[in-house]
């Protein structure tokens, strides 16, 4: 059975650098492209960052392009989302998923992934 795990979420200030983390157990990570969201309080649930297997493209929404970096280590089985220069509108329960493995292309819609993590809570204040 597969699990996936974030962590690294917490409370931080405005300007601040975080790194999100994600584990995955039961397959190996390089056999998915993998993707960010996150779901900001009384929004709905938006993307983030997307990369390929091996991590040799990446995309990013506009609001976080130039702050965030989605990367990926195969051998540890973990994905991570660096963020810095953090935002309070960056505040939302931050969420890994995973394409199905027959997936070779990055995708923006979470209509394309059928894997989710539990979320992890990353509170920005000013």
């Amino acid at each position: 059975q597969v699990h996936m795990v974030e962590s690294g979420g917490g409370l931080v200030q405005t300007g601040d650098s975080l790194r999100l983390s994600c584990t995955i157990s039961g397959r190996d990570l390089a056999s998915f492209v993998m993707g960010w969201f996150r779901q900001p309080p009384g929004k709905e649930r938006e993307f983030v960052a997307s990369i390929a297997r091996y991590g040799l493209t990446t995309y990013y929404a506009n609001s976080v392009k130039d702050r965030f970096t989605i990367s990926r280590d195969n051998t540890k089985n973990t994905l991570y989302l660096q963020m810095n220069s953090v935002k309070s509108e960056d505040t939302a329960v931050y969420y890994c998923a995973r394409r199905p493995q027959t997936a070779t292309s990055v995708s923006t819609s979470m209509n394309d992934y059928n894997y989710w993590g539990q979320g992890t809570q990353v509170t920005v204040s000013s």
